[in-house]
């Protein structure tokens, strides 16, 4: 199967996350059942397949042997049924490893599929799809000419990312708008910003606002370097987490924020195929144990991201604020295969320290407060409002919501 790769959890497919490593250990039961179903399986059928396209179709010229290997494999982890659960070939697997360092050539946005619905996630400032107008909770339904249905969203991303230069027509519908709008943008370089920091003051001081788009290779040395400059070295009341459209990242990402934050305690659980538990916990060397913290989160936060939310939340480090969070609370190991190709594989899920499941539960916000796409297009904030309201005024701006 070839060597283990990093492990990295996928909220969405443009942002994969995580680096562990876990063990599946199989029962003795459970291997003689994978045996028998084996045996009353007919491997051939591939080869005959193979064989009659060999001999018989029209354009033998067409025919490339490693896209027919791809295929297969590809159909093969498709029939799963699992979205985060995807073979890559060697370019996909390149891109994929792009992405993680910042650097891709596309549009510049996330998606995400759920319920049969490609959804644009979050649009990355500064990028052709920002400048074309494309919104976060956008719904794709066609690209160039295609329709999606049926496609993963691997083989959508496909469709959409391209080379520097080109352009690709997207067809959408925004929340209960009727007629659909028609986007045609630009592709370019993309250069996904992992983290920002700015001030924000009002009459009662100041507070920081933190802004992580994920957690990749970088964010937590970027994330240590504004504490030690900036926050540690102003005067200020609080400090905003924003986790909105944060699609995830690697593990060690998000327990190493927790720990900056967190006195002790259990960041997450990783909870195996065979019910055993992995837990996570902090360092124990927080940096800022005391300072009031506000996490804003929303319908894009996912994955890594969530498992920060859960975590300040379980620990009552926090005040969650924003909305419901995606609910991508599984685990996906990449294991390299011959020739540069790769499988990514869902082999656990995520569970918070008080036990919820973030894959079917998600992260429900202790003030529930929404940002209207009429508010997104008149540049106003109220989620970022009632963020610094309850840090320096001590304010419950909207009804709290129960918890799970």
């Amino acid at each position: 199967m070839g060597n283990h790769k990093a492990l990295r959890i996928t909220g969405f497919v443009l942002l994969p996350l995580l680096t562990l490593f876990i063990g599946v250990q199989l029962g003795a039961a459970s291997e003689q059942l994978k045996n028998e179903q084996k045996k009353n399986v007919d491997i051939s059928i591939l080869w005959n397949v193979w064989n009659q396209l060999d001999a018989h179709y029209l354009h033998p010229e067409k025919i490339q042997n490693n896209e027919m290997v791809w295929g297969a494999a590809r159909g093969m982890v498709a029939s799963i049924g699992d979205p985060y659960t995807l073979f890559m070939s060697p370019k996909e697997n390149t891109e994929f490893e792009d992405i993680m360092t910042g650097h891709l050539q596309g549009i510049g946005a996330e998606l995400s599929l759920k319920n049969s619905e490609v959804g644009v996630v979050n649009v990355i400032k500064g990028s052709p799809a920002e400048k074309a107008g494309l919104l976060p909770q956008d719904i794709i339904i066609k690209v160039d000419d295609k329709t999606l249905d049926g496609l993963t969203l691997q083989e959508i991303v496909k469709l959409i990312r391209g080379k520097k230069g080109t352009s690709v027509t997207l067809t959408l519908i925004h929340g209960h708008d009727l007629a659909p709008r028609i986007l045609t943008i630009i592709r370019d370089d993309i250069k996904i910003p992992s983290t920002e920091y700015e001030v924000k003051s009002g009459k009662n001081g100041s507070v920081g606002v933190l802004t992580i788009s994920q957690f990749g290779v970088d964010t937590i040395k970027e994330v240590q370097a504004i504490i030690a400059n900036e926050v540690q070295e102003k005067n200020i009341k609080g400090l905003v987490i924003d986790l909105r459209y944060n699609g995830g990242g690697y593990l060690e990402g998000a327990v190493s924020l927790c720990s900056m934050f967190m006195k002790e305690g259990k960041v997450v659980t990783v909870q195996g195929r065979e019910g055993a538990g992995a837990p996570h916990y902090v360092t124990g060397n927080p940096v800022l144990p005391l300072l009031p913290l506000v996490v804003l989160i929303n319908q894009g936060t996912a994955s890594a991201s969530e498992i920060v939310a859960g975590a300040l939340q379980d620990d009552n480090r926090a005040k969650i604020i924003g909305m419901k969070s995606f609910g991508k609370g599984s685990v996906q190991q990449v294991l390299d295969l011959p020739g540069g190709s790769s499988l990514r594989v869902t082999i656990a899920r995520w569970l918070t320290s008080s036990g919820r499941d973030l894959g079917k539960e998600g992260v429900t916000p202790d003030i529930v407060v929404d940002r209207s796409l009429e508010d997104a297009l008149a540049e106003r904030d109220p989620q970022m409002d009632s963020a610094l309201a309850w840090l320096l005024e001590g304010k419950v701006v909207s009804t709290p919501a129960a918890k799970k």
